[in-house]
């Protein structure tokens, strides 16, 4: 089925923003740029450049200059939620999805991860690193075993039955993300966009994608204060934040209308 889904790719008109957070990059970024300027459907590709004390700046002022590259430069560190947030608010695709800059995720597997929205079938996909065994380094088992707990704590609270909500791949109608409230820190926004999805009722899908996850001696950055602050988060936005509050204008689930509507998909109206 996944595969049926993913064959939509090869005939799917709709446009593609690939949004790439980087902050100290500078030794992946290029490298994840050039593989994303390959995709087929790609529009623009977004690098939101998070305050970077290193040379990623410059590896930007290069990019910039490639067709579809447009970079944005945040005055001062502020997190991962921040700089999405800012590559979100200009992104004009049908289609939005994260690329992270680290090389952990393959952006020539990203055509599989926005099938089911070009399909018609989905609002929303995530990639996920546990729901079929692809290709996977084999890394900290304390991460593993902190990305399920956070996944079943969140599914109990919003009874959608996700394998990883921790996935650095997540691929969105674009009028559903541009139009939704942002409001986490850091790694937050995994926890919140989850939440906020869920409570839309958006059509979500997964689909399995390899992962080529890197140590702290690498430039991992996530630690144990972003897995605590995620079940305060978990807690927060599902039981203390409402539907309305959630988007600035609420999104017309077009897969609701007809499921099997591609056009209808990428033609979604608003609710006032």
């Amino acid at each position: 089925m996944i595969e049926a889904i993913a064959d939509a790719t090869a005939v799917g008109s709709a446009t593609l923003s690939v949004i790439v957070p980087a902050y100290n990059e500078e030794a992946t970024l290029e490298n994840v740029v050039r593989e994303v300027l390959r995709l087929p459907q790609l529009t623009e590709l977004i690098i939101v450049d998070d305050g970077s004390t290193d040379a990623t700046a410059q590896v930007c002022q290069k990019l910039a200059s490639l067709p579809k590259v447009r970079v944005v430069r945040q005055p001062r560190n502020q997190g991962k939620c921040a700089a999405l947030k800012a590559g979100f608010a200009i992104s004009t695709g049908e289609i939005v999805i994260v690329q992270d800059a680290d090389l952990e995720y393959d952006p020539s597997e990203i055509p599989s991860v926005i099938g089911p929205i070009i399909a018609g079938k989905a609002d929303v996909v995530y990639g996920s690193r546990f729901l079929v065994k692809k290709a996977s380094r084999i890394l900290y088992f304390y991460h593993y075993l902190a990305n399920k707990g956070l996944t079943l704590f969140s599914n109990l609270l919003t009874n959608v039955n996700f394998t990883d909500i921790e996935t650095g791949y997540k691929a969105f109608r674009g009028e559903i993300i541009r139009n939704m409230v942002l409001t986490s820190k850091a790694f937050g926004i995994e926890i919140e966009v989850t939440a906020k999805i869920a409570k839309l009722g958006c059509a979500i899908y997964e689909v399995p994608i390899s992962y080529y996850g890197r140590t702290y001696e690498q430039g991992k950055k996530i630690g144990l204060s972003d897995g605590l602050m995620a079940l305060w988060y978990i807690v927060r936005f599902n039981l203390f934040c409402s539907l309305e509050s959630s988007f600035v204008n609420l999104p017309v689930l077009s897969t609701q209308d007809d499921p099997h509507s591609a056009e209808n998909l990428l033609t979604g109206s608003f609710r006032e």
